[in-house]
């Protein structure tokens, strides 16, 4: 329900506002165009969920807007008095003023960590692929809020931190085959398969955990079904594979483009997608446990909204 107000009700709720009763003065439009426009610029920073081409339709539905609207003969002052006026100058102010600073937040994030990166291909086959998680803020990727050492139980889970997400795409941008169906199989990345991506052993798996119904999740096992592949001293962790696709075994050594197996959805996962991160070696107690490193996929630092392509194997 989230999802639906912010990227589809409130968009088009300041755009019917924009284009239905625009401000009477020049001064005041400015405002009402900015306010909207830079919300819509932070929505776009936060969009969690494809088609990705949605804030494209939104920009153009702003500017075909501003630009009918500005090209209509109004008076100058922003202090006529009317209502329209007066509304269109506060809430614009407060708007851009919320939009920026959410949308300047989101553009630090695009900043790489100062932890060491590790550089791997895409795992995942052929194909078009977004990044629902991602960035070097907790409000774009929130894995990182595992970091927080206030919270004795992060400790188990803090080499996943800076951890990326992965969802496949169809050919016309969605994810999903209907709205939000509660089947897993609906999903364009249920069964993709996922590779090694870089040689090394095996040192972890889960193969028999159940595929969740979008959205329950299974906190009680975090990873789900899942490959722990380390590559010299950094350990690469694939979760939330499909029940019974895992094809590797502890102790295996395996070259980079390998199957491993297939994307699902189980463990703490409302959806189908991969998770992968990397990190130093945990221990046997705490395997994710370990100093968590930052990723680099296809040659590009992932942030919420990037488009990859898949590895190609």
């Amino acid at each position: 329900m989230t999802v639906v107000l912010l990227q589809i009700l409130l968009p088009l709720a300041l755009l019917a506002w924009l284009i239905v009763l625009p401000a009477d003065t020049r001064s005041a439009l400015a405002a009402q165009a900015c306010g909207v426009g830079a919300v819509l610029l932070a929505l776009v920073a936060l969009w969690t969920f494809p088609p990705w081409w949605t804030p494209g339709v939104y920009a153009v539905i702003w500017a075909a807007a501003t630009v009918v609207h500005g090209l209509r003969r109004r008076p100058a002052s922003a202090w006529r008095s009317t209502a329209r006026t007066a509304t269109a100058l506060a809430l614009g102010a407060v708007l851009a003023t919320l939009g920026g600073a959410i949308s300047a937040l989101a553009l630090t994030a695009r900043a790489t960590p100062p932890v060491a990166v590790v550089d791997i291909p895409n795992p995942l086959g052929a194909g078009n692929y977004l990044v629902a998680h991602g960035g070097s803020r907790p409000l774009l990727n929130a894995h990182l809020k595992t970091l927080d050492p206030t919270v004795p139980r992060f400790a188990a889970w803090r080499g996943q931190s800076h951890a990326v997400d992965l969802i496949a795409l169809d050919g016309a941008g969605l994810h999903m085959d209907g709205w939000w169906p509660t089947d897993p199989a609906r999903y364009a990345s249920f069964g993709r398969p996922v590779h090694a991506p870089c040689s090394g052993t095996i040192i972890g798996t889960a193969n028999d955990l159940p595929d969740n119904r979008v959205p329950d999740m299974d906190r009680a096992h975090m990873l789900g079904n899942h490959v722990l592949l380390q590559c010299g001293p950094v350990v690469i962790v694939l979760a939330h594979f499909r029940r019974g696709t895992v094809r590797v075994a502890v102790d295996q050594a395996v070259a980079a483009g390998a199957l491993l197996g297939a994307v699902g959805n189980s463990g703490n996962s409302s959806e189908p997608h991969l998770h992968v991160h990397a990190q130093r070696p945990g221990t046997a107690a705490q395997p994710i446990g370990g100093e968590p490193l930052a990723l680099r996929i296809n040659g590009r630092y992932p942030v919420r909204n990037t488009r990859l392509n898949g590895g190609g194997w």
